[in-house]
């Protein structure tokens, strides 16, 4: 049984580009797909296809690069656990690395970077920070 789905997903995400690798298999949910869907819009993952292995949903992370192979993801910190929830609200949210990363925020209107957060003035459940 995964009791953190979402540190499952950061830590096979922190594998995969430290290892290199071309895509990472991650099982499906909708709260994930969310969170691949802003690391995709803000360049940290190159693509996200659905596929099906051994009769589960799973979704196939094409991982990105730059200068000669150096991952996109260069660290990823889960901040609001299942033990120890973490809120904060629209005033409050920190930056990550001075502006070089992202935190991501579980909102009333969704999931959504802190930057997006801040425009909207919605504060939320601090999911993790991606640099």
């Amino acid at each position: 049984m995964l009791t953190d789905p979402i540190s499952d997903l950061l830590v096979r995400l922190r594998n995969g580009s430290q290892r290199r690798h071309d895509t990472v298999s991650v099982p499906a949910s909708k709260l994930k797909r969310a969170i691949l869907e802003l690391l995709k819009q803000e360049g940290y993952v190159h693509d996200i296809a659905d596929a099906v292995e051994d009769g589960h949903p799973v979704f196939t992370v094409q991982m990105r690069y730059v200068n000669e192979g150096q991952p996109m993801i260069t660290g990823l910190q889960r901040i609001s656990k299942p033990g120890r929830r973490v809120y904060v609200g629209s005033k409050d949210i920190a930056k990550v690395r001075n502006g070089i990363g992202m935190a991501i925020l579980s909102t009333s209107k969704g999931i959504m970077t802190d930057q997006e957060s801040r425009k909207n003035g919605l504060g939320g459940e601090v999911l993790c920070s991606v640099w």
